[in-house]
């Protein structure tokens, strides 16, 4: 196992661990969040736990002109039931991401400060979607490199709040010129989108094409 020092580095694909954990240690500062994207690694830890990084196999990932739309969702997008933005509050998506009080989150004040910090460079983006009296109901946020958009976490305090901002995202990204919507790891929300299970070989060969691609760098809006 690599354990990270202050040098910006981190492990060849090929040092990857089966169950996906990459690295120990390190930081969250811009320069190796970056690098960890352009990698297909990313940071998730429990509070308590020292800093981990993974590049999990398998990986899922959804083509951004795939995503599933439903009958259902798609009659809640034409009844306009939300009002859709992009990057119009970055910390309170990520807040409410972290706002967890049942499930306990990895999403401490060290993350929120690093991912706020890249939403400044113009690399992290987040989703909204909102009610008719003004309210946050719901959101997304990630980072954005090359032609590939890295989801991180998704909240809804309404239903298929998180699932409007993610259609209308991916929406966008795809007039942008996106290819892929990263999702780190499975669960039966990201399925209902589209979202599959690729092997890590195949992730890291369209990772690869996507960092050839220029950042669309933010802030980002639906103008």
């Amino acid at each position: 196992m690599y354990q990270l020092g202050a040098e910006c580095w981190f492990p060849p694909v090929e040092a990857f661990r089966d169950d996906g954990l990459v690295a120990i240690g390190g930081d969250l500062s811009p320069d190796r969040l970056l690098l960890a994207y352009e990698r297909g690694i990313f940071p998730w830890s429990a509070p308590e736990d020292p800093l981990l990084w993974w590049s999990p196999d398998p990986r899922a990932l959804v083509r951004a002109n795939e995503v599933k739309v439903s009958k259902s969702m798609r009659s809640i997008l034409n009844q306009n039931r939300f009002t859709l933005t992009l990057d119009r509050d970055f910390e309170r998506v990520i807040r409410g991401c972290a706002d967890r009080p049942d499930e306990g989150t990895w999403i401490t004040e060290t993350f929120i400060e690093s991912y706020l910090e890249l939403h400044e460079l113009g690399f992290a983006h987040s989703a909204e979607a909102w009610t008719e009296q003004g309210e946050l109901a719901g959101g997304l946020y990630g980072v954005s490199l090359g032609n590939m958009f890295f989801g991180e976490s998704m909240f809804s305090k309404e239903s298929n709040a998180s699932k409007a901002a993610f259609i209308a995202l991916a929406r966008r990204l795809v007039l942008w010129g996106f290819e892929w919507i990263d999702c780190q790891i499975m669960n039966p929300h990201l399925a209902s989108l589209g979202a599959k299970n690729v092997k890590r070989s195949v992730f890291l060969h369209a990772l690869e094409n996507a960092m050839q691609k220029a950042t669309h760098r933010g802030p980002w809006s639906f103008e």
